[in-house]
């Protein structure tokens, strides 16, 4: 496919714009039902944990970590904000484990994330935390965007995710991968592989690790929006929670992120047991498919939190770290 022109751009965006509902706000209740319905779903399973084969659970938490490396070092890290470039079989990896979390389709999610940077805490920011907990968590999936979302997403450039043939090829057979991946298989691997029953392997590595999933990464929304230290600039939102770092594999040092975005590690913080998407993006950097990874300076990152933070910032020791 050719690179999109201005005028084809131009055409995109005018096409987006004819889209939008006359209400503009008004609920969407198909995700109503949809997302209440899972999470019933996965209380059961949640319910029915216990009675899971250990080989489940474990494949449950696996199965949970390659959704998650692809929302979070491809989604995210790779394709949002290019903090580092990738080989060919990298990225294969991490758009097969995007298609594991059953989430958006990666243009729809780099687009967002890309407006929630530009726009943060605004009218135009799709998930904009100052319109209240649930809605930053959860209900700004529920209905339709502010008014304002419509008119400034013409402004954001997703070009290069659009012209991407990779990716290209990944959105053709988008749904059918994330029906297949994130669905089918988990469901089916347990029964057949070592005879768990299949209402367990449904609801278990099934519906409850997909529901897991969806939770921790709308927890980077939510919580580390809400509650934490702003050792970096605290005339922001977003905050450090070691609790959203755990869920979401390194997502929740969310002051520093926003602060210093281009960052491949979203964090200065050097340990791996509360990032561990920076600990698989250092492998593969090891063995050559991850390069060009981007981080700004010590001295920048230092000067930056003594002028713009909250004074919580201690040179990254390990009392910051925890909190005390």
């Amino acid at each position: 496919m050719k690179d999109i022109t201005q005028k084809q751009k131009q055409d995109t965006d005018e096409e987006v714009l004819s889209r939008v509902p006359d209400n503009k706000q008004k609920i969407k209740w198909v995700y109503v039902v949809y997302f209440t319905l899972v999470h019933i779903l996965a209380i059961i399973g949640l319910y029915n944990f216990c009675n899971a084969k250990y080989q489940t659970i474990i494949f449950s938490f696996v199965v949970g970590g390659i959704g998650g490396f692809g929302v979070t070092g491809g989604a995210h890290r790779y394709y949002s904000h290019k903090s580092f470039k990738a080989n060919l079989p990298l990225q294969i990896i991490l758009l097969l484990c995007y298609s594991v979390s059953g989430q958006h389709s990666l243009v729809t999610w780099v687009r967002d994330h890309r407006m929630h940077h530009k726009f943060s805490e605004t009218d135009a920011d799709p998930h904009n935390a100052n319109r209240g907990f649930f809605y930053a968590h959860i209900g700004w999936l529920m209905q339709h965007h502010h008014p304002e979302y419509y008119k400034r997403s013409s402004n954001i450039d997703v070009s290069d995710i659009i012209n991407d043939p990779l990716v290209q090829f990944h959105a053709k057979y988008f749904f059918l991968a994330k029906i297949l991946i994130c669905f089918v298989l988990p469901i089916i691997i347990p029964v057949y592989a070592w005879n768990e029953s299949w209402k367990i392997s449904l609801l278990v590595p099934g519906i409850l690790r997909y529901v897991c999933n969806l939770n921790f990464t709308f927890s980077v929304n939510s919580i580390a929006h809400f509650w934490g230290h702003k050792p970096y600039n605290k005339s922001i939102q977003p905050v450090q929670n070691l609790i959203v770092s755990i869920l979401a594999m390194g997502e929740g040092w969310h002051n520093y992120h926003h602060v210093f975005p281009m960052d491949y590690r979203t964090s200065e913080l050097g340990g791996y047991l509360f990032n561990l998407t920076t600990m698989w993006l250092d492998f593969f950097a090891r063995i050559g498919w991850a390069y060009d990874l981007k981080t700004p300076s010590e001295q920048l990152v230092r000067r930056v939190a003594i002028n713009h933070g909250d004074g919580s910032w201690h040179d990254a020791s390990d009392k910051i770290i925890l909190g005390k």
